[in-house]
């Protein structure tokens, strides 16, 4: 007992003390009390460095278990079959591999010398624990382990797009109409959890939602309110933070432990993809238009694994994964991606992240995944893997322009959420620093216009302040809703922000505001405003300003322009060529696949939401990010799926890669946009490393005509002929051994080619099934002139419901060192049109 009271009167300084610097403390500590230091040095080897491992183990999850275990039935799944959760023999052996999980770990160590977070049964055969390096080690090499990684964090990849992209007028009427687009569908979302009262949400206005049978997640209640997260329109809602928790990282008071979302982001994408029609978007007194999801009566299931301070841990999210294909989702939306690579994963396609997500693939279920926003950057996907739907972003046709007028009649381009001040006056311009209270405020940084009681009030009521866009934007610990209502506090006709120096990273989007205000990002026509107001503004011999003569007025923001050159791919959109390895090793695989909305998209927000400084308290957000078009594909995912019930997540994501469009909505071919060397934004012809296929078209995807079909046999295909996958690493998460048929990787029978390395001539070879009544196809190819290319036959009559396959040959013609682009074109007799894209890079023989 003495020895317990003492230990706990050694502080945790003390001990990281005792470490180094602390010596002196150990040997007086040692003279007195010897158990003391025993207790605390055993302590601190095992809890001192602990970590959180994801092991994979012997042994096949539920959902690849073929049978072999006596007092084991089989309970694998045919390619695209879902679990079946109420089978005695799922239950049994899910148990099973739990008690196996346990008895590796309480064979090796000492019970209270680790924590056991997750066990991993359906999709992968593992768990998740917090250990000591030194036990990871010993766990490497106990028998039936296969291996130890150690987890990684991931983080959040951070409304007018149903007209954009004619879902009223073209899908949903096909459905039943917006009130039955979706009926029936469940959309899973690995996210930072929802706020349930939201009226994209709501019920009380909607004909009532019947259970889904097939759907077997829970409802967690309120631990504050004691309310139930559900309401027949969200049917599932389940937490995952013991990754988060064990690392420190987990703050109840701010996390929520609770589906209830934090931080609005998981409210946003899932109201993207499934939120209800029509629902006003009001902000500061005016409306915006109406918010609706791409699936408005498809069914929610919330799987909170990401929280607002420290986004996620893969070990989280793969136990939100697992457990949201057990419950009998048809739809997984992941607008989350790695922070880094895997910390022992040599292979982008092999991790527990994407071998999880294989394994949702082969029960059924059709993944969306956002591309990454380190745009417009090459090799910055952070989705690398064929059974995904890597989604990239694009802006749409919607542009919020404002101007500011000055007394010379100088007009200065800007961006403004906002209404304009009276339109048959001027005001006088102020500049923060000089209507300060006193020097003493210049730690606060008053430029930024955060904080109303460091101004002299007299100076600034019925003038525009004029403000500074300084780095503090940039990192979110200035926000333009703080400008706006620090200017509202002290009286202002409005404010204007000034660009003088783009900060790396900068983006500068519109902000809703209920003053009026504008933000002059242009370098440029910021000088000319302060030049202005500098020549305008008389001062004495000291540099004092002695009155203010400068005169502008604002405009008005609030209306969008539409514009005939959308889409564009965003400049953060993640870009490829895809990578097969952390060597950045380019694979034979396009990423991403497809394009969709994901540029200043409205839609619901968390009041407790804090990811966006400048929609702190709101009921409504407007963003921008990979994290807004991986939604909107989920979503139209969910309106196929309906449709077409059985399809495979291949074939749904065939359908919605082969009918996209290249072309803006004036006929001409898609732009990207990109860094110019004075960091402006200039456009450039995109290419499929910006787009995939490209931007995503609802109406046509309903009926592809064609669809180009794999399972998880074909992905085995793949990993197995991809160079420099280690078999072994394929057998660990797989369960089987390599089968090469395939050739190469770039047979995988995707709707798109792609050849790394393209040395000589190379023959790829594609399968196409009929999916509509018996055509007669026309096959084209064309290629940029450094690779031949040439398609056979050139002609084929598939009937209903059959298959026919064809050849691409591709020849290196000269080495350019760069990329060749092109597509294989296919015109059907009925009208449909099926298009793939063709990569390819000639190499010497």
């Amino acid at each position: 007992m003495l020895c317990y009271l003492l230990f706990l009167d050694w502080t945790l300084e003390q001990i990281l003390d005792a470490t180094g610097v602390g010596n002196q403390l150990v040997k007086m500590r040692l003279l007195e009390f010897e158990c003391v230091l025993l207790i605390i040095l055993s302590a601190f080897l095992v809890f001192g460095k602990a970590e959180i491992y994801i092991v994979t183990v012997e042994g096949e999850p539920i959902i690849s278990y073929s049978g072999g275990i006596d007092e084991f039935e089989a309970t694998a799944v045919e390619s695209d079959e879902k679990i079946d959760t109420t089978s005695e023999h799922v239950t049994s052996y899910s148990r099973h591999l739990e008690k196996r999980h346990d008895m590796i770990l309480g064979t090796l160590f000492e019970q209270g010398t680790y924590k056991k977070l997750y066990s991993y049964r359906h999709l992968i055969n593992g768990f998740a624990v917090h250990i000591s390096p030194e036990q990871a080690e010993t766990l490497r090499h106990a028998p039936g382990v296969k291996a130890v990684e150690r987890d990684w964090k991931v983080k959040r990849l951070t409304t007018h797009t149903p007209q954009f992209l004619g879902l009223p007028t073209g899908v949903w009427p096909t459905g039943g109409g917006f009130d039955r687009a979706g009926e029936d569908i469940v959309i899973g979302f690995v996210d930072s959890g929802i706020y349930p009262h939201h009226p994209s949400f709501a019920t009380h206005n909607s004909e009532p939602y019947e259970p889904v049978p097939k759907y077997r997640g829970k409802c967690e209640v309120d631990p504050d309110t004691k309310r139930n997260f559900c309401n027949g329109k969200i049917v599932g809602a389940q937490h995952f933070a013991q990754a988060a928790i064990a690392s420190g990282a987990f703050n109840p008071s701010v996390d929520f432990a609770s589906p209830l979302d934090g931080d609005g982001h998981g409210s946003h994408t899932a109201s993207i993809a499934a939120g209800n029609n029509g629902i006003p978007v009001r902000m500061h007194g005016h409306e915006f238009g109406k918010a609706s999801g791409m699936a408005p009566r498809a069914r929610i299931a919330v799987y909170k694994a990401l929280y607002r301070l420290f986004g996620g841990f893969v070990a989280d999210v793969v136990a939100a994964i697992d457990q949201a294909v057990y419950d009998g989702v048809d739809i997984l939306s992941l607008s989350v991606g790695p922070n880094s690579p895997p910390a022992a994963g040599k292979t982008t396609f092999l991790n527990p992240f994407d071998a999880t997500l294989l394994g949702a693939v082969k029960a059924g279920v059709f993944v969306a995944q956002a591309a990454g926003n380190g745009g417009p950057f090459p090799k910055t996907m952070v989705s690398y893997s064929p059974w995904i739907a890597s989604v990239a972003a694009a802006i749409d046709d919607r542009r919020y322009k404002n101007h500011l007028m000055l007394g010379n009649g100088k007009i200065l381009a800007g961006l403004g959420l906002s209404p304009s001040t009276h339109l048959n006056r001027t005001y006088t311009l102020v500049a923060a620093n000089h209507v300060l209270l006193d020097s003493s405020v210049m730690k606060y940084s008053p430029t930024d216009c955060q904080r109303p009681e460091v101004f002299n009030k007299k100076l600034i009521e019925g003038n525009i302040l004029l403000c500074g866009y300084s780095f503090n934007f940039v990192v979110g610990s200035s926000s333009i809703k703080k400008v706006s209502e620090t200017a509202k506090a002290l009286g202002a006709a409005g404010f204007v922000l000034c660009v003088e120096n783009v900060s790396p990273g900068a983006k500068f989007d519109p902000v809703p505001v209920g003053l009026p205000g504008i933000l002059i990002s242009d370098v440029s026509n910021s000088k000319k405003l302060i030049d202005y107001y500098n020549i305008s503004t008389p001062r004495d011999w000291t540099g004092r300003v002695k009155s203010f003569k400068g005169l502008g007025k604002i405009g008005e923001g609030l209306i969008p322009i539409l514009h005939k050159s959308a889409p564009q791919v965003a400049l953060f959109s993640a870009r490829g060529p895809n990578i097969k390895d952390f060597n950045f090793q380019e694979a034979d695989l396009l990423k991403p696949d497809i394009l969709a909305p994901g540029s200043l998209i409205w839609a619901a927000w968390s009041p407790n939401g804090t990811d966006e400084a400048n929609y702190v308290g709101e009921g409504f957000a407007m963003i921008s990010g990979t994290s807004m078009s991986a939604p909107h594909i989920a979503g139209i995912a969910a309106l196929i799926k309906q449709k077409h019930p059985h399809w495979s997540p291949a074939a749904i994501k065939s359908a919605l890669m082969t009918t996209s469009t290249t072309l803006d909505r004036a006929g001409n071919p898609l732009l990207a946009q990109q860094t110019s060397e004075t960091e402006a934004i200039k456009f450039v012809k995109a290419t499929p490393f910006d787009y995939g296929s490209g931007h995503v078209d609802p109406t046509a995807a309903l009926d592809p005509g064609l669809i180009f079909d794999a399972g998880y046999e074909d992905y085995l295909g793949f990993l197995c002929t991809t160079p420099g996958i280690d078999i072994h690493e394929i057998r660990n998460y797989t369960h089987v051994p390599c089968n090469n048929t395939m050739g190469k990787p770039s047979n995988l029978n995707t709707p798109s080619i792609t050849i790394s390395h393209l040395v000589g001539t190379q023959a790829v070879h594609r399968t196409v099934t009929n999916v509509a009544e018996e055509e007669t196809y026309v096959i084209t190819a064309r290629m940029e002139p450094s690779v031949a290319i040439e398609v056979n036959p050139p002609a084929m009559t598939i009937n209903a419901g059959t298959s026919r396959q064809f050849t691409v040959t591709l020849t290196s013609r000269s080495v350019t060192g760069s990329y060749s682009f092109g597509e294989v074109l296919m015109k059907g007799s009925r009208g449909h049109k099926v298009r793939i894209p063709v990569v390819a890079k000639g190499f010497p023989r």
